[in-house]
């Protein structure tokens, strides 16, 4: 028998209960999304174009990238795919190719209408109180935010 440090233990560590309550929310937006044609990686980045859609060109690739904190290898096959389903169009600046906007079409902001109950759909059954809820994602916003301002752990 070896000795156990509690510490160690799966059930006390932090990111074993965000990474298990993660696949819990993406394993309940899964059905909600199909009806949509969406991932749940899809979702957030249309629910952040949704946000900005002002009917021009839309925001840089970089600055949704920033937004859902994504680098760009991830970001960008993600975007292609919701471009061949003309959700959006990407295009590059005319003086700096590096710069690619993203700008929803009329079927990614007709997508909008046909999404907006799925917040309230992913709630319904589960004993949970909204307040509850809502404290609970200023404090992972507070986790977030202290570990992004952290200083790198020691290799």
């Amino acid at each position: 028998m070896t000795d156990q440090s509690p510490m160690l233990a799966l059930d006390n560590q932090i990111c074993f209960a965000l990474y298990a309550a993660n696949r819990a929310v993406t394993a309940r937006y899964r059905p909600l999304l199909a009806g949509l044609g969406l991932t749940y990686p899809q979702y957030l980045a249309m629910l952040v174009l949704w946000e900005l859609d002002d009917g021009g060109a839309g925001p840089r690739v970089s600055d949704l990238g920033q937004r859902l904190r994504l680098d760009s290898g991830t970001l960008t096959p993600l975007l292609k795919r919701l471009e061949e389903r003309k959700l959006l169009l990407r295009t590059r600046r005319g003086d700096d190719e590096r710069v690619v906007r993203i700008a929803l079409t009329d079927a990614g902001r007709e997508l909008k209408a046909r999404a907006a109950g799925i917040p309230e759909q992913l709630l319904c059954g589960l004993d949970v109180e909204p307040a509850q809820l809502v404290a609970l994602r200023q404090q992972l916003r507070g986790l977030l935010a202290a570990l992004e301002q952290a200083e790198p752990s020691a290799q």
